[in-house]
């Protein structure tokens, strides 16, 4: 087959592919995937150079979602903008809400009441949940298995319900606030959620026992996509993706915000850093934030009092700036925040994990075949808002 393309402004006639005899010369080939493709996870576009079957060169190209939050921060005051930070990462956007107002807190100079505090804790370790139980059942489903994404999903409705109850919202719960919470949580709740956790943590063998050791898994995923733990700290990879290459790092233990540091909080990590590895650490991380939601729900059952503070009609962060990090689901989120006194931030700049762990595809596929390029993709836990902001 052959076809015009052109190099550095010149034409050349190439020959793309082999099979026509020894004398003929084969190229390298151009493909894009996306930015509209199934297995992209959103409006991601992949720039790859192969060679038959193998990837020689992969560009992620990112921006195609990209919706001007941080430009919209600067026209917004300080509730507005929660509507849009919840909306970046759609899978944690409890944990995106959380990051922002902790961000305006702390410039504020601002103490929130203690039963804020542990209901924070309790409802970002079950957003926490909630993310990974998605990408536990839409990764299987991206290589073929579809039955654990009816599981996992079965689970995620369980937490859902009891997220709907509270806040009134199943994806943008819109529940922190600037000073606390936006209200006190119904009577009972903390009964209903201890018992929705109860059996999620009951019926989670279920999707264990059948994708962890799979076999068929376990051949499409080990020892593929590997990145090593230097190349993971040279990326800024972080969360599940940084811990299963052997980054020993959560903020929730190693820069305890809220009340972790009263906590003993369990940190999965795995040495492997294939795509087997990723999904291990989700997997057992769902594990761990079930038993730390549950911990936290015994805090908030023993503190009474509010769970907001009282604050004046226009609220105006004083003259300074501040930077607040999270351990969000998928990795390190970080928020710094300018203000020049006024009712809205004058800059507000987000550090996303999504960006930070997309940037490693260019290192990590290379070398791989077409069919395991879905494998390792998916297995990056990503969302394109969250990149792209």
């Amino acid at each position: 087959m052959t076809g015009m393309t052109t190099d550095a402004g010149d034409l050349r006639e190439l020959t793309v592919g082999t099979g026509a005899g020894g004398e003929q010369l084969g190229t390298d080939m151009v493909l894009n995937i996306g930015p509209q493709h199934p297995s992209t996870h959103g409006v991601l576009r992949l720039r790859l150079v192969l060679d038959g079957e193998r990837v020689v060169a992969a560009e992620p190209i990112v921006g195609y979602m990209h919706r001007g939050a941080e430009k919209l921060f600067e026209v917004r005051d300080y509730r507005q903008i929660i509507v849009l930070a919840n909306r970046h990462d759609w899978l944690s956007a409890f944990s995106n809400e959380l990051g922002v107002v902790l961000a305006v807190e702390r410039l504020m100079g601002m103490e929130v009441p203690e039963r804020a505090t542990w209901l924070r804790m309790a409802l970002a370790e079950l957003n926490r949940v909630l993310n990974h139980l998605m990408f536990l059942g839409s990764y299987p489903l991206e290589i073929g298995a579809i039955t654990p994404m009816f599981y996992a999903f079965r689970e995620r409705e369980t937490i859902q319900a009891v997220m709907e109850e509270v806040s009134g919202g199943r994806i943008h719960y819109m529940f922190n606030r600037v000073g606390g919470l936006k209200e006190e949580v119904p009577a009972g709740w903390t009964g209903r959620a201890r018992a929705a956790i109860g059996e999620v943590r009951r019926r989670m063998p279920d999707l264990d026992n059948l994708i962890r050791r799979n076999e068929i898994f376990l051949a499409r995923t080990v020892g593929v996509g590997v990145l090593s733990a230097a190349d993971a700290a040279a990326f800024g990879a972080s969360g599940p993706v940084g811990r299963a290459s052997g980054l020993d790092l959560d903020l929730r233990r190693d820069e305890p915000y809220l009340a972790y540091d009263q906590l003993d909080v369990p940190v999965v990590t795995k040495t492997a850093g294939d795509c087997h590895a990723r999904f291990e650490v989700l997997l057992d991380q769902v594990y761990a934030s079930l038993d730390l939601a549950e911990q936290c729900l015994d805090r908030v059952d023993r503190i009474s009092g509010p769970v907001n503070t009282r604050l004046p009609k226009v609220v105006k962060a004083p003259e300074g700036h501040t930077y607040a990090w999270t351990e969000n689901p998928l990795g390190i989120n970080g928020y710094y925040l300018v203000s020049r006194g006024e009712k809205t931030p004058w800059r507000l700049k987000l550090r996303t994990a999504s960006y930070a762990n997309v940037q490693a595809l260019s290192t990590l596929l290379p070398g791989c075949l077409v069919p395991d390029l879905i494998a390792i993709l998916g297995s990056m836990f990503f969302v394109v808002g969250d990149i792209d902001k």
